[in-house]
C-alpha cells in the first residue's frame, strides 16, 4: 500500500511539474535549426514557420542555420540539445529520413532521439529537360535512354540528396541507365542543366518557373501522384509506383515534456492554418499539411524503409 501511495505522489507531482511548465512556456526565445544554408527550401520555410510561431508563442523564435554534411551537422545538435523546447528542428527528407537509413554510426537516432511535432509542408518536383533535348514526354525520354544508356546525363544537387534520389528512381523503374551528375546545390543543379552541360535535373517552384516561362528549360512532369496543373502530367502516370516529393517538419529532442510538445503541436498546426502562411508557402511552391505526431513518426519510418532500398538497389556508396 506505502509502495502504491508513493508512486502516486510521484505521479501527482511530476503531473502537476509538467503542467506548471506548459503554464510557463515559452517564458524565454526559441530556436529553430535549420541544418541548410540561407536560401533553400529548408530556409525559407523555417523563416516562414518561425514568423508564424513567434506571434502565437509571444516569444522570439530564431532560426539558426547549421550547415553540412547534407544536414546531419544541425539536426545532431538537436537531438542532443536540451529536451526543454526551446531547441526545435525544422527537419527534412535527407537528414531525418534518407541518410538514416543507410548510414552506419549516425551520431543520432533519427526515431529515438527525436520528438515528432508535425509535418508542415511539402513540395514536389518538375522533371526538367534542356530545350535541345528531343523530347517532349517521360515516354519519349525513356526511349531515347534506352537507345542511349550511359549517355543521357542528369544533375542533382549532391549525393544522397532528394533530387539524386528522383533520378534514381526513375532509373530503376523504367529499368534505364542514366549517367548521374552531383553538384553542390540546388543552384548549381540548375546552372548545369540550363548551359546545356547535363540534359535532365529535378527541379521546382520560384527557381525554376522563370526558365519554364522563358522556355529556356522544357518541364515534362511532376513528381507528385497528382498533376498540379491539367497540361502537366505526372512522372507515375508513365511509372507507376514512381512519387518523390520534399517535405518539412517540426521535431523537439526526445523527452521534451508532453505538455510542452502539445502546446508546439497546438501553435504549429494554428500558424499552418492561418491564411498569411498558407499564401507564403504557395508562393514557396509548398502545399501546407499538418498531421499527428505518431502519425509524423510513421511517416518518417516508412520514408526511411522506402529509400533505404532505392539506394541499396542503386549500390550507392554511402559514408
Amino acid at each position: 500500500m506505502k509502495r502504491v501511495v508513493f508512486a502516486a505522489c510521484v505521479f501527482l507531482c511530476l503531473n502537476g511539474i509538467s503542467n506548471a511548465w506548459a503554464q510557463e512556456y515559452p517564458s524565454r526565445s526559441i530556436r529553430l535549426i535549420a541544418p541548410y544554408p540561407p536560401g533553400g527550401g529548408v530556409d525559407a520555410t523555417a523563416r516562414i514557420m518561425a514568423q508564424a510561431l513567434t506571434g502565437q508563442l509571444g516569444q522570439q523564435v530564431v532560426v539558426e542555420n547549421r550547415a553540412g554534411a547534407t544536414g546531419r551537422i544541425g539536426t545532431e545538435i538537436v537531438a542532443k540539445a536540451p529536451a526543454d523546447g526551446y531547441t526545435l528542428l525544422l527537419g527534412s527528407g535527407a537528414p531525418n529520413a534518407v541518410v538514416p537509413s543507410v548510414t552506419p554510426n549516425l551520431p543520432y537516432d533519427a526515431i529515438m532521439d527525436f520528438a515528432p511535432i508535425s509535418l508542415v509542408g511539402t513540395t514536389d518536383y518538375d522533371l526538367l529537360v534542356h530545350p535541345s533535348l528531343p523530347v517532349r514526354s517521360v515516354e519519349q525520354l525513356i526511349a531515347l535512354a534506352r537507345t542511349k544508356p550511359g549517355e543521357v546525363t542528369y544533375g542533382s544537387s549532391g549525393i544522397l540528396s532528394n533530387t539524386h534520389l528522383a533520378g534514381e528512381l526513375l532509373k530503376q523503374l523504367a529499368k534505364v541507365d542514366l549517367l548521374h551528375v552531383a553538384y553542390k546545390g540546388t543552384g548549381p543543379a540548375m546552372v548545369g542543366v540550363l548551359t546545356g552541360e547535363t540534359a535532365i535535373t529535378f527541379g521546382g517552384g520560384p527557381g525554376a518557373a522563370p526558365h519554364i516561362k522563358a522556355k529556356r528549360l522544357r518541364a515534362l512532369a511532376t513528381t507528385g501522384t497528382k498533376r498540379r496543373s491539367p497540361d502537366l502530367p505526372t512522372i507515375s502516370e508513365t511509372l507507376p509506383g514512381y512519387s518523390i516529393n520534399q517535405w518539412y517538419g517540426v521535431l523537439a529532442p526526445a523527452g521534451t515534456p508532453p505538455a510542452v510538445l502539445d502546446r508546439l503541436h497546438t501553435e504549429v498546426v494554428r500558424g499552418v492554418a492561418s491564411p498569411k502562411l498558407v499564401q507564403q508557402f504557395t508562393n514557396l511552391g509548398v502545399e501546407p499539411v499538418t498531421n499527428k505526431p505518431e502519425e509524423f513518426r510513421a511517416f518518417i519510418k516508412s520514408e526511411m524503409e522506402k529509400w533505404g532500398k532505392v539506394i541499396r538497389a542503386a549500390k550507392i556508396s554511402v559514408k
